[in-house]
């Protein structure tokens, strides 16, 4: 991406609040259905992948994407980070970022 986008970090109990919004989220991958994903981000979040989009299910990645209305997420950047991430960490980072949102966290 060319430009500097503000996408804050959430986790699936905040997309309600986020809807029709830029966000980052981290989650494990639990399932690879064809053009869609669905992680474990402290809740189960459906991801519709692009086609540049490569995850191997069981390990971590990180999204940037679009909350739609029914609350899955339109990927617009997405990498695996492997299988040794420390998600406990990730929902505190998210908790930060939601009580302090001058905290950016990307």
């Amino acid at each position: 991406m060319s430009e500097q986008m503000f996408a804050p970090r959430i986790t699936a109990a905040y997309l309600n609040n986020y809807v029709n919004r830029n966000v980052t989220i981290v989650g494990k991958v639990t399932q690879l259905l064809g053009e869609q994903a669905v992680i474990d981000a402290d809740g189960n979040v459906t991801i519709h992948l692009n086609h540049e989009t490569h995850l191997t299910s069981g390990n971590a990645a990180i999204f940037v994407g679009k909350v739609q209305p029914d609350l899955s997420v339109k990927v617009l950047n997405a990498r695996d980070v492997g299988p040794n991430v420390d998600m406990g960490l990730c929902s505190s980072v998210v908790e930060v970022v939601q009580k302090y949102p001058g905290i950016h966290g990307n």
